[in-house]
Order: structure tokens, then sequence, then C-alpha cells
């Protein structure tokens, strides 16, 4: 019985979203058959592994495309919430093949160091020189949309994680074409891997919460139960569930027990007043209510269904 206080549609940032990651999966195609081919001429795991990570950039960054077109389609009586979840799903999935790849660079990195080989470094020296112009292109076209959106952040922390590794690449080559160490290059995948991991977590931890429909993080749900129940009239908010649907929505449903036997007209009045105060103070934008009078049902906060 409740209803939306802010419904707003980002179909322009969303085409402005697709073609930007159109643009980068083009280009880090490019990026990955080029550094492909480079990595087998000049025995550069390094060069090898960055390869690797573009190729998982290239199908993260289609991932989130079809994501990004899937989450404009309307809502339909089979797909009552169309596909708002695909850029979560999507995220997820990026975060989770960010960790695996980092675990397939370590590992191949600590065979590299039992026996490390000789390096053509001229040749990784320019391929990453390439491979951080492509990379750092690509980040700027996603930069303005990563903070708001999972989906978005999740393709821009591949393309920003590639761009970094491959100035550790470019690093790497220029130590061993100066100094001939070319265990370096094994040590700076390990790097490369670390650093993978440590950015994958937190956003593979952060879609799995709004997949599992845990409350958001920054929420108290005491707190909103303890607010609702200042309304007049309200006697006991109970069998609460609170949910993020993706980023723009977060659901609340409650049951409300009322003092007393009131109209479906005064309900709406007080309805309003608790939309108004949960919108304003926790941005909760939608909301169920099912109003109880001295129904006898469990009244915890939360039930076990």
């Amino acid at each position: 019985m409740g209803h939306n206080h802010s419904h707003h549609h980002h179909h322009s940032h969303k085409n402005v979203n697709g073609r930007n990651l159109l643009i980068s999966i083009f280009l880090n195609i490019l990026i990955t058959v080029a550094q492909v081919i480079g990595g087998i001429i000049s025995g550069s795991l390094a060069l090898l592994s960055d390869a690797l990570h573009n190729f998982s950039d290239v199908l993260s960054l289609i991932v989130s495309y079809i994501a990004n077109k899937l989450a404009g389609k309307e809502a339909s009586f089979r797909k009552t919430f169309g596909y708002k979840r695909a850029e979560i799903l999507a995220a997820f999935i990026n975060a989770s093949t960010l960790i695996i790849v980092a675990v397939l660079l370590i590992v191949e990195a600590i065979e590299r160091f039992q026996n490390p080989p000789k390096i053509e470094s001229g040749l990784v020296i320019w391929l990453s020189i390439i491979a951080i112009a492509g990379n750092g292109f690509s980040v700027l076209l996603l930069k303005a949309n990563a903070n708001d959106n999972m989906n978005m952040k999740s393709a821009y922390l591949h393309l920003l994680t590639d761009m970094m590794a491959s100035v550790a690449v470019l690093i790497g080559g220029l130590i061993m074409k100066y100094y001939q160490i070319y265990w370096v290059d094994a040590g700076l995948t390990l790097a490369i891997a670390l650093y993978l991991i440590v950015m994958g977590y937190g956003l593979l931890r952060d879609s799995y919460r709004v997949l599992m429909l845990f409350t958001p993080e920054d929420l108290n749900l005491e707190e909103v139960v303890a607010d609702i129940q200042t309304v007049e009239k309200v006697a006991n908010v109970h069998h609460v569930h609170i949910w993020q649907l993706n980023e723009e929505e977060i659901h609340f449903e409650a049951h409300i027990d009322f003092t007393e036997d009131i109209s479906l007209s005064e309900f709406d009045m007080i309805l309003n007043k608790i939309e108004d105060l949960i919108f304003h103070k926790y941005d909760i934008n939608h909301i169920n209510i099912q109003p109880e009078f001295n129904k006898d049902d469990a009244k915890d906060v939360i039930v076990q269904d």
C-alpha cells in the first residue's frame, strides 16, 4: 500500500555508459592481442599476465555492457522488477573473475621465481606503454559513473588495475633492460596479483550483500523501526524486511499495528508521514506496509518466515 517518492530514470546516462563501455571493449581487444604476441616473442610472464588480465577486462566489459543494456528494459508480467538486478550481478561476476585471475597469476609467478628466464625487455617496454595509453583512456571514459554504479565501478576497477599493472610491467622492463635483473618480472606479476585481490574483494562483498538481500550496511534497522513507532497511532512495527534492489532503490516492508481501528483514508495519511520520514532520513524510496489492528501474530521486528 506504499508508493515511491522518487522514481528517477537514467536512460541518457545508460546510453553514455554503453557507448563508453563499447569503446573500452574494442581498445582492450587490441591491447590483449598485442600483448599476447609480444609476451610470447619476448618471453615476459609479466606481459602475458597483463594480457590475461586485459582479456578478463574484455570479458568483464562485455558482461557490464550487456547488463547496462538489460537494466534499461521495462518490467513485465513475467519480470515484475525488469532487469534491475543485472548490473549488480555483473559487478559480482566481474569481481569474482578479478580474484580468480589474481590467483592464477600468483601460481605462475611462484613457478617463474624458481627459474627466471631471460626476457626481451625492449618489446616489453613498448607494449606496456601502449597498454597504459589504451587503458588510461578507458579509465577516463568510465570514471564519471564509477562512484554511483556497481557495474560501472567493476568495469572501472578492471581497467584501473590493468593500467597500474601495465605501469608495473613498464618499470620491470626498464629494470631488466638496464640492470638485467630478470626475476623482477615474476616479482611484479605477484604484486599485480595481490593488488587485484585487494581491489576485487570489496566489490565482491558489496555486490554479494545486495544479491543476498542483506540490510544495507549504512542503515540501522533498529533506528528505522524506532522512528516509525514515534508516528501518531502506530503501536508496533514488526515482520520487517529491508533490502537494496540496486543502487537506486532501497525497499522496506513491514506489518504495523495501530492503536485504533482506523479508516483507510486515515491510514493513507499516516502512511504518507511514514514515507516522508524514512525517505528523507534514510533514503528508503520503496515502501510497502501491511496495516493491522489487534491481529494475533508474531510481533518481533524480525520474524523467521
